[in-house]
């Protein structure tokens, strides 16, 4: 089992930077990929970025040279710098880790809110 917890969400101006966390916990070595999804109001929750535990990376097109994943071994954190905001990136955040075996199997947080006022 893995445990999930974001943190860092917010209200922000257009133009502006969040930078949202993850916390994970339980069975971490089983991890072979973390990642951001999103879930705007009345809308389909889309991926925004993940990071494998090679340290490879991938973006939406809609966040690419905006946001950047990164993560921390050793505090078991994955975090999404998110720059240059748009009232478009309003959403709840969900953090997401992905278990090749035993599985495949997907683990969630509960989200946070990030808003970009115009």
């Amino acid at each position: 089992q893995v445990q999930l917890v974001e943190s860092g969400g917010g209200l922000v101006q257009a133009g502006g930077s969040l930078r949202l966390s993850c916390a994970a916990s339980g069975s971490i070595a089983s991890i072979n990929a973390m990642g951001w999804y999103r879930q705007a109001p009345g809308k389909q929750r889309e991926w925004v970025a993940l990071i494998t535990s090679g340290g490879s990376t991938n973006y939406a097109d809609s966040v690419k040279g905006r946001f950047t994943i990164s993560r921390d071994n050793a505090k078991n954190t994955v975090y999404l710098q998110m720059n240059s905001l748009k009232p478009e990136d309003t959403a709840v955040y969900y953090c997401n880790a992905f278990q090749r075996q035993p599985g495949p199997r997907d683990y969630w947080g509960k989200g946070t809110l990030v808003t970009v006022s115009s």
